[in-house]
């Protein structure tokens, strides 16, 4: 049968071009070995971190998706089986089962492209890395990238715990968001606020914690300016330096660190993994109870993953941007 797959053309270097990316067909079996299944993408990822890790040309693109069972010589795996796989942006593929996690929790009447989401990797990483900081109620939680599909449930869990938070957005909408919907205390558009002078007019005494989702300036004038005594910076992404292809330098931070006794947690959401389903039946629980809300940017079809991708690096997305693939014969239309 014949199937697609988008390939890594050309190694990145800066800013994320259409040269990067390449659409290809190929060509699968079409009588599966034992124990294999063939299963085809219902929903796919689409990350600021898939163009950090190392990857071959000719390969495709890294990335998760969320998969249905359409044939199988496979006892664990019947037709129908949904499964989560970590096998990049291909619109179909053959697995032995091996690379193949069902989904872990009871999922109930949840959109099925919330395991991609808040109930995946990224809620994964707001819930955890949030717990990684020990929040306590009325501390003051800064977080950047609030509108995106970690910041925003970083920033309700810390309201849901009596946090006090702060969000630095990119639009006049997501800023609207945050502030009217999500229940965020001051949101800021970066691209029309000078963010370390609003941080220090609602922070005057700085912040607890700093969740820090975007790196590069924002990292090292919060630490030097806004912390308060003992405060917790979490580490988690740096996409203002993705595109660099120099690195740049900034002020040293070490002196604030020593003196302000802070701690800097390095973040890798999959050393919690095992952990993972007991976070979204929690999470499940609240969004059920509408104490966590939920904005997606799905894009429709296969062959729109690269405009999902390089949207990411545009500000284009409130919320998790994932891909919807368009499926003839399909158990979840």
């Amino acid at each position: 049968m014949k199937a697609k797959k988008w390939i890594l053309a050309k190694q990145f270097s800066g800013q994320a071009k259409d040269e990067n990316f390449g659409l290809v067909e190929f060509d699968l079996p079409d009588e599966l070995q034992p124990n294999e299944v063939l299963c085809q993408a219902l929903y796919l990822s689409v990350d600021p971190y898939m163009r950090l890790f190392p990857n071959a040309e000719g390969n495709p693109m890294i990335g998760e998706q969320l998969a249905e069972v359409i044939k199988t010589k496979n006892g664990e795996y019947p037709i129908g089986s949904l499964v989560l796989a970590n096998v990049g942006w291909q619109s179909h593929f053959i697995s032995k089962g091996d690379n193949l996690t069902p989904i872990r929790f009871d999922i109930g009447s949840t959109p099925l492209s919330y395991t991609l989401g808040i109930l995946g990797m990224p809620g994964a990483t707001a819930y955890f890395g949030l717990k990684r900081c020990e929040p306590k109620p009325n501390e003051i939680l800064c977080v950047t990238a609030a509108a995106g599909a970690v910041g925003s449930v970083v920033g309700q869990l810390a309201k849901n715990q009596g946090l006090k938070v702060i969000g630095f957005v990119g639009s006049e909408d997501k800023l609207k968001w945050c502030k009217d919907e999500l229940g965020f205390d001051h949101v800021f558009n970066y691209k029309n606020t000078n963010f370390s002078e609003a941080l220090s007019k609602v922070a005057p005494d700085g912040v607890d914690i700093y969740f820090d989702n975007t790196g590069g300036d924002y990292y090292h004038t919060i630490i030097n300016k806004h912390m308060k005594k003992y405060g917790r910076i979490l580490v988690c992404g740096s996409i203002q330096n993705y595109n660099d292809i120099e690195t740049k330098k900034y002020d040293a931070t070490n002196i604030s660190i020593l003196m302000k006794e802070l701690s800097v947690y390095g973040f890798m959401v999959y050393s919690y993994y095992e952990k993972w389903p007991q976070a979204f039946t929690e999470m499940n629980k609240l969004i059920q109870e509408k104490k966590l809300k939920v904005k997606e940017q799905i894009y429709t079809g296969f062959d729109n993953m690269k405009e999902a991708f390089l949207g990411l690096f545009k500000g284009e997305n409130t919320g998790k941007a994932v891909v919807k693939a368009v499926n003839v014969q399909t158990n979840y239309p």
